[in-house]
């Protein structure tokens, strides 16, 4: 039974360059130890929708008081989700009497943003 052409077999045929990277080198191992452990802390939707919360901001900040109420879930498991996202890097905290304000840490989103950012293909 003869195979069919799939869409990489096709592109493969039709573009001077096959299987454009989607970065620019390789990771290294410990980046990619450490990559996994981003994409592990944003593997769940709560804390999905709340980096994007705090991300929505831009610089600023948001009251975990301001977060909790998007979800249907308890305040303790909100904290969970959040702590999990500061151990990662991905936000920072900082306590201010009985609230904590959150703020997206920009360099880490910079850092997931260019791990899918394909190199810029040069013209023909």
């Amino acid at each position: 039974m003869a195979r069919t052409k799939t869409t990489l077999d096709l592109a493969a045929a039709t573009s001077p360059e096959c299987c454009t990277p989607l970065v620019g080198r390789p990771l290294t191992a410990p980046e990619a130890a450490d990559t996994a452990k981003l994409f592990k802390a944003l593997s769940d939707p709560v804390r999905l929708r709340l980096l994007s919360l705090i991300a929505a901001r831009g610089d600023g900040e948001v009251c975990v008081c301001e977060l909790t109420g998007e979800f249907e879930v308890t305040a303790p498991t909100i904290s969970f989700h959040l702590r999990v996202l500061r151990e990662s890097g991905l936000v920072s905290s900082e306590r201010r009497a009985t609230w904590v304000y959150y703020r997206v840490n920009r360099a880490m989103l910079d850092r997931l943003g260019g791990f899918f950012a394909a190199p810029a293909l040069a013209a023909v």
